[in-house]
Formats: C-alpha cells, sequence, structure tokens
C-alpha cells in the first residue's frame, strides 16, 4: 500500500507554512516562463510541481488563469493557492541508508552513486524517496508534492554524497530559504581529465540550455544564469588532479559544464567529457564506473535554532579505487 506523506507539525503551524503566496514581480523577464520564474523563487517547490498547479488553476496573475509559457511582467501580481497534500504514490522500500545525522526536523544521507533521488519516467521505483518512505515512516515534509516528499535538493543519479531531507513543513520552508539564498555551503570533490591552468581558482561563465543539443546545459556568454564555482587542487594524479570544489550558485549540471569550460571534464562524464575520457583510458588503462563526482561536505544552520551543522560524506568504494588506480604523482 502507498504510504501518506504527512506533516509533523500541528495544524496551526502547518496552516502558516502553506498559507497563500502572493508576489509582485519587480521586472519584467521576457525570455522567462513564468514556470521557471516561480522556481527561481521559490526554490523549495520544483518546476514540474508549479506546472501542474498552472494546469489546476491554483496561480492566478491578476486573478486570471495563464499558461506555464507566461513571461512575467512588471508590476504583475501572482498568487498561488497550495492544494492538500496527497498520499504519496511512491511505495516504501527497505533500502539500507549511510545516515550522517537525523532529528525530528531533518536526516542527511550519504547517497551512493546510482541512486535516483525522486520516481520519474523510467525509475518508478528503488529510489531514495523510496527509501526514504519506509526510514522515516511517512514522516516527511509535503512541499515538494507527492513525488518528492522531504526533498529539499537533488544530486544526479550518479553524483554521490551530502543530500539534506526535511522531515516536516517548517523544517523544509528553512531550509529551502537557506539554499535559495546561497548561505548553504557546498563542497565538492571531483576527479578530472588533466589539469586546471593554476592549482586553484574561479570559473564564472554563465549557464544555459545548449544551443543545439537540448538535454545538455553549456557557458554560454551573453545569456543563461549566473553561475559561480570555485576550486583548488588536492591531488595531482595520473593524467587527471582531485580538486575541492565550492559551489557558490546551483545551476542544472554545474561543475560538470564548468569544468568542461576549462577543459578539465570531470573522470567518467561521457556527457560532458567523451573525448578526454577517451585520451585518459588510452593513457592510464583506466575506465571510471561513473562520473567522479562526489558531495562531499555541506554547512548550514539547523531549521530549529540556528545552529551550525557540518556534515561530511566519505568518499565511495569506486571513487578511492580510482584514486588508487590513477595513482599520486611523487
Amino acid at each position: 500500500m502507498p504510504i501518506r506523506v504527512e506533516s509533523r507539525l500541528e495544524s496551526p503551524q502547518r496552516a502558516a507554512v502553506m498559507k497563500p503566496v502572493t508576489l509582485t514581480v519587480e521586472s519584467s523577464y521576457p525570455r522567462k516562463r513564468l514556470d521557471a520564474f516561480l522556481r527561481d523563487r521559490l526554490p523549495g517547490t520544483s518546476r514540474g510541481a508549479f506546472q501542474r498547479l498552472l494546469e489546476e488553476g491554483c496561480i492566478l496573475v491578476d486573478g486570471k488563469a495563464v499558461k506555464q509559457t507566461h513571461h512575467p511582467v512588471a508590476g504583475e501580481v501572482i498568487s498561488i493557492r497550495w492544494p492538500e497534500v496527497r498520499p504519496a504514490e511512491a511505495l516504501p522500500e527497505d533500502i539500507p541508508l549511510d545516515v550522517l545525522f537525523e532529528d525530528d526536523d531533518l536526516l542527511v544521507v550519504n547517497k551512493p552513486p546510482g541512486l535516483v533521488i525522486h520516481p520519474a519516467p523510467g525509475h518508478a521505483e528503488h529510489t531514495l524517496v523510496n527509501a526514504l518512505l519506509s526510514h522515516c515512516a511517512g514522516k516527511l515534509s509535503g512541499i515538494g508534492g507527492v513525488a518528492r516528499p522531504g526533498i529539499v535538493h537533488r544530486l544526479d543519479k550518479d553524483t554521490s554524497g551530502c543530500v539534506v531531507v526535511a522531515k516536516n513543513d517548517r523544517a523544509h520552508a528553512a531550509l529551502a530559504a537557506q539554499f535559495a539564498g546561497r548561505s548553504v555551503e557546498k563542497y565538492y570533490e571531483a576527479v578530472v581529465c588533466g589539469a586546471p591552468p593554476r592549482p586553484s581558482g574561479e570559473i564564472t561563465g554563465a549557464i544555459a540550455r545548449h544551443p543545439t543539443q537540448r538535454k545538455r546545459m553549456a557557458v554560454v556568454e551573453g545569456r543563461g544564469r549566473a553561475a559561480r564555482t570555485t576550486y583548488r587542487t588536492l591531488q595531482r594524479l595520473r593524467d587527471s588532479t582531485l580538486l575541492e570544489l565550492r559551489l557558490h550558485t546551483g545551476r542544472t549540471h554545474q561543475i560538470r559544464v564548468h569544468l568542461r569550460h576549462i577543459g578539465c571534464p570531470v573522470v567518467g562524464d561521457e556527457v560532458y567529457g567523451k573525448n578526454p575520457n577517451r585520451r585518459l583510458r588510452a593513457a592510464t588503462g583506466y575506465e571510471a564506473p561513473r562520473q567522479l563526482l562526489h558531495a562531499a561536505r555541506l554547512v548550514f544552520a539547523h531549521p530549529s535554532g540556528g545552529r551550525r551543522l557540518e556534515l561530511t560524506a566519505p568518499r565511495h568504494t569506486d571513487f578511492t579505487v580510482a584514486l588508487q588506480r590513477l595513482g599520486i604523482e611523487s
């Protein structure tokens, strides 16, 4: 039987979290769809969820229903009415979780590579959400919708490491605000092909959809969303380098796109580094089982009380094996 996602808040608190939202558009966005605009303004809710709310008439612009493709215009007033949380469609599954921290408000898990965050076409089961529904017995926030209970942010399927999960709506709203306000410190480790031009540095290329390959992102001058990544070298390896990266913004595929932009794509990333990876395999004999990108550390304020939390996720076995196989230069 599907398990119901329930809030652990008392009803008055829940009503405060889920009360209708009114936004006034401050500037016109002739190139941005309304669903994308809302996703940027309220990052705790997915773009797909806003599309469904628009279809259901739960979002009005100046009191009228509009399409997802509507472009926000300065002065417009957008009102959002949140529907009641419905039973989750995902089934709980007893999938082991590597829990780094847990209390009544949240948990942080070290996601293994290969685990999809939430159910989607082609991945209806065996996801992190399925595991969370079992582990938390349904005590997850409902803001993310029935497909993404508790999910505050995401990692790619083949990216391992720290993922924060909210157990109630109040915690979800507070954590989402931190991610949106860029106050969460996000540190990654990556093994990259070759070496960056300098041992440490900053990459600031704006990211947009690739002009011809629609499933990819790219650094595109003159358009796109501002993105900033800083990096430092941890170890030089054979024809490759171990980097620590700090993600200052949260664009789609940001680290992978930025590393490709400076000529050092992630080892194992066949989307953004097919040719460099082919050369690395020829030179070293090592073939990565996945993109060697790991969300190593998160630093944020606890949603209750604000105390500083710093969580570190140990590297997974395949990442450690890669470092051993590629070796460390003397």
